[in-house]
């Protein structure tokens, strides 16, 4: 499980980075705008992280939108987490599930969902999805503007 902080402590310090999602903390922010229905949007275009079964790299564009209830996560924060995985074993369903799970663990969001978009190895690229269910009645959800595969970029 990730460890959670609240505060700021990574923001504008010289951190180490964490050599995987386990030793990471996601940080969280009190929102300022808490009784406001919006929706945050990180996209993380150079997700990386390892076949479990092979070892070569796998890329992904995550896209993670959330509509933050009394919690915002620290974007320093998140940036290290996602980094850790840049040398775990993992398959993309995992790595895209657990990223979504850990997120709603530490804001305890309205809402989230989390998009990879997952280059192709072997000829196939992967896509994974998922959410916490339906979005909130109101809440502006833009289309998260990754076409179907033909070669991103």
């Amino acid at each position: 499980m990730v460890k959670i902080h609240d505060g700021a402590s990574q923001l504008g310090a010289n951190v180490a980075a964490p050599r995987s999602p386990e030793e990471a903390t996601l940080e969280r922010v009190a929102n300022p705008h808490e009784e406001a229905l919006y929706l945050a949007r990180f996209t993380a275009p150079e997700f990386t992280s390892l076949c479990p079964v092979t070892g070569q790299p796998d890329f992904a564009l995550l896209v993670i939108d959330y509509a933050p209830d009394k919690w915002i996560v620290e974007s320093k924060s998140l940036k290290l987490y996602l980094g850790s995985f840049r040398n775990r074993g993992a398959f993309h369903e995992d790595c895209t599930v657990r990223i979504g799970k850990d997120l709603v663990a530490v804001l305890a969001p309205r809402w989230l969902r989390i998009g990879g978009y997952w280059y192709p190895r072997g000829g196939m690229p992967i896509d994974v999805f998922w959410s916490t269910g339906a979005p909130p009645p109101g809440l502006w959800l833009p289309d998260q503007g990754v076409p179907p595969y033909r070669g991103r970029g």
